[in-house]
């Protein structure tokens, strides 16, 4: 059964696209230059450590980083598996730094939902800029799952994906 904000939100959206027809098209679709956001009242706090986390990661800040990861947090990206907070320090997190410090992402969407104690944020991006001599300008998209523990929200899955712009 739809519920009247589920459908007052369909209306909305589409209501968006009927009156900008370039929107459907854009690979960065934006509305009054922000990003499209679509976050329920219960996911607001997620959202903010899904921030957070992207905050901590563009500056540097690996203990920062490492903090909203749950312990057993499982990373997909390119592929790959990274089954635990301390494997994703061991192997990626120092060049995911790196990149994301040198090449700035810039939001396009994002729809984030709660339920009790869980609680996912999906996101769409535009990455442009250069890293390590190489041009950048890649479409990604981003779901990240977050458990609510005793001290707050903890990120226990992400999965990251993306492509060459075109």
């Amino acid at each position: 059964m739809i519920t009247v904000r589920a459908l007052f939100a369909l209306v909305l959206t589409l209501s968006m696209i009927a009156g900008a027809p370039a929107l459907a098209h854009d690979p960065v679709p934006r509305v009054a230059g922000h990003a499209i956001d679509d976050v329920q009242e219960e996911a607001v706090e997620a959202a903010r450590v899904v921030d957070a986390f992207h905050t901590a990661l563009e500056h540097g800040d690996t203990e920062g980083t490492l903090a909203l990861l749950a312990e057993d947090v499982l990373i997909f990206e390119s592929g790959d598996a990274e089954r635990s907070r301390d494997e994703y320090a061991e192997h990626h997190l120092a060049a995911d730094a790196a990149f994301s410090a040198a090449v700035p992402g810039i939001r396009s969407r994002r729809v984030a939902r709660a339920d009790g104690d869980s609680a996912w944020v999906a996101s769409e991006s535009r990455t442009t800029g250069a890293f390590n001599g190489r041009p950048v300008d890649s479409l990604t998209v981003e779901t990240m799952v977050l458990r609510r523990e005793a001290d707050g929200w903890r990120i226990t899955h992400i999965h990251w994906s993306s492509h060459a712009a075109r």
